[in-house]
């Protein structure tokens, strides 16, 4: 049972988000590895005011995010990870999330009337902000992605098509671990050229077809036995879920296997604890999206062809996995 001092902590950590993204958008890590190192040059560097500059990289210190030595700050191992001038910066992330600070404002109005109705959207990403924000998931996404390859016997399999697979951060870990494997990444036109870039660098090139399209409009292109939805299910509602699995279905080879990795959650919809949250944040982003349960997946698949569908692994990081087969 919560104490009542613990709820409160919940309740004011949004205080402590503000600060960090602020930091973030003001790219401060940035500005003292640059040597504006002092809350009086960065001000001046950023036009602020010196004070209220002063009170947010105090707090930054309180995170261990920044040491403080006189008025000369600096940044921890941790904070550094922040700075948009690290090239495996997670900088993006955070900027994501302050993207998602008004939607998720407009949390109790959806409440009351309903997700699509007056809420505003998330502030849009431009060219840049997307390709930054790409990078930074696969930063962040490579430990997971070798970590659930290594857990899955894909020796049987050929190619894989990674459906909306991004810079190929799955795709590249499923190469890895399966020497035999051919992959094929369906992603938007101005994706693919990222995956391209980061296949390249990785040493996968050669391994992988890059197929520009749009999984909501475009039929997927046929010719792979184990197709895979890598976080992608929850940002759509029920029928769009069930014509994306018609179109993997479509798509595969006979006896070819579809993967989901997601948030599948129990029957109660309360475990795991990251995936009660993050339906929220689909409440609050999109029209219909949300996350599912075990049951509502096996559904979608079911009706969509797809036979021997179960639950190849359950955890709390988005790293369930859910594998339907479409009959040979």
């Amino acid at each position: 049972m919560k104490r009542k001092e613990d709820v409160f902590a919940i309740a004011r950590n949004f205080m402590r988000s503000r600060v960090i993204l602020t930091a973030a958008e003001l790219d401060l890590f940035a500005l003292i590895q640059e040597g504006d190192s002092t809350a009086a040059k960065m001000a001046s560097r950023l036009g602020v005011d010196k004070r209220a500059l002063s009170r947010v990289l105090d707090c930054l210190v309180t995170f261990d995010l920044l040491v403080k030595d006189g008025d000369v700050y600096s940044p921890t191992e941790e904070g550094a990870q922040y700075s948009s001038k690290n090239p495996e910066s997670s900088l993006p992330m955070l900027l994501h999330m302050s993207r998602l600070w008004d939607s998720w404002s407009d949390l109790t109005q959806v409440v009351e009337k309903g997700p699509g109705s007056e809420q505003k959207p998330p502030k849009p990403m431009d060219p840049a902000s997307r390709r930054a924000f790409i990078g930074a998931m696969h930063v962040i996404g490579r430990t997971l992605s070798e970590e659930i390859a290594r857990s899955l016997d894909l020796s049987g399999f050929k190619k894989l098509m990674d459906i909306g697979g991004g810079s190929g951060t799955y795709t590249i870990a499923f190469l890895k671990n399966n020497p035999r494997m051919r992959a094929l990444i369906f992603d938007l036109d101005d994706v693919v050229p990222m995956a391209r870039e980061r296949l390249e660098a990785e040493g996968f090139l050669d391994r992988t077809d890059l197929v520009g399209g749009d999984f909501y409009r475009d039929e997927l292109p046929p010719g792979c036995d184990l197709a895979l939805l890598s976080a992608i299910i929850h940002q759509n509602d029920p029928e769009q879920n069930l014509e994306l699995f018609k179109k993997a279905y479509r798509a595969l080879d006979p006896g070819g296997m579809l993967l989901i990795r997601d948030h599948i959650m129990d029957e109660s919809r309360t475990k795991p604890p990251e995936g009660a949250l993050f339906a929220i944040n689909m409440l609050v982003n999109t029209r219909g999206g949300d996350t599912y349960t075990f049951s509502e997946v096996e559904k979608g698949l079911s009706e969509a062809g797809f036979v021997n569908i179960r639950m190849l692994r359950s955890g709390e990081r988005m790293d369930c996995l859910v594998a339907g087969v479409k009959p040979s």
